[in-house]
């Protein structure tokens, strides 16, 4: 879940609870214990460093925009003229379970409804972690907690829908199949192999993986396509790709040109005309099937430099 804070963000990372404030070039943070463990945490000794580096992996602050921003900008005319007003756009490095279960929610949805959907996952399966503003705050389930034999009727309960059966089913299969420690070995394997793997899940689609490949895995390279991003492609960059429906050929083709386009961390670039995009003031068809870079567990996450 994710709490409004005036230049703030509060929610959850790595079953810790954090608040998060930017100012400038510098990100402060507060770690809140969990209850009854203490105070929250200060950022000094191996304690810090520790918790230092969670959010340099997690914001991938290894990566530096400033030098992709002039490649693409050189590449790309469009990406050339929105790039101004989003200059630190980041996709996150997020837990890959998490980040799979939260992509299954997407399906035919809108950001508000799926934001709202992944705080009621949490609250119904998560551990409580502490409450803050007299609000609790929950971790995000583990597999266990979504492989009861209820499980599949309590989300449905919960007004996941359809969608019940394959957040369920994904948590099984993950579960008596690779196991956590698996999916996030595909971080390893090549993109393809990752992406044959993920589609192998109940309710997984070519989108969704590579949603979870760019966003979980390590594939920059991965552009997840909607019609949304189709019709990008063929109305503003005049790429006449995938015939008339959005078929896995389609995907592939359309991929391959934003990356001949844009490189090897495509997905990033992409990542930033979707920003645009959403600032129009109109949510794009793709975030109705897509996020959390979002804010908190919504299903797309970006972040400032």
């Amino acid at each position: 879940m994710a709490l409004a804070r005036p230049g703030a963000w509060t929610g959850v990372l790595g079953e810790r609870v954090w608040t998060l404030r930017q100012e400038r070039d510098r990100l402060w943070y507060t770690v809140y214990g969990e209850e009854g463990a203490g105070p929250p945490a200060e950022a000094s000794g191996p304690e810090g460093a520790e918790t230092d580096q969670i959010l340099r992996d997690y914001f991938q602050l290894d990566v530096g925009l400033p030098a992709l921003y002039r490649a693409w900008g050189v590449a790309d005319p469009l990406f050339r003229k929105v790039a101004g007003d989003f200059p630190g756009v980041r996709v996150l490095r997020q837990d890959p379970v998490e980040c799979l279960l939260s992509f299954i929610c997407t399906s035919n949805n809108h950001i508000s409804r799926i934001t709202a959907m992944i705080e009621r996952l949490c609250q119904a399966f998560g551990r409580r972690l502490c409450c803050l503003d007299t609000r609790p705050v929950h971790a995000f389930p583990s597999l266990s907690a979504l492989t009861g034999t209820d499980a599949e009727a309590r989300l449905r309960a919960l007004g996941f829908g359809y969608r019940a059966k394959f957040v369920s089913g994904s948590a099984r299969a993950i579960a008596e199949g690779l196991g956590a420690d698996g999916l996030r070995r595909l971080r390893t394997v090549p993109y393809a192999e990752a992406r044959r793997v993920l589609c192998a899940l109940p309710g997984v689609g070519t989108k969704v993986a590579d949603c979870v490949c760019l966003m979980a895995l390590d594939k920059a390279e991965a552009v997840p396509v909607d019609t949304h991003v189709w019709r990008i492609a063929r109305q503003r960059y005049g790429a006449a790709l995938g015939g008339r429906s959005l078929t896995p050929r389609a995907h592939q083709e359309i991929g391959d040109f934003f990356r001949g386009l844009w490189g090897p961390r495509a997905g990033w670039a992409q990542a930033v005309l979707f920003c645009a995009d959403l600032r129009k003031g109109q949510e794009p068809a793709s975030s109705r099937d897509r996020d959390r870079r979002s804010q908190g567990r919504d299903s797309r996450r970006h972040s400032p430099a």
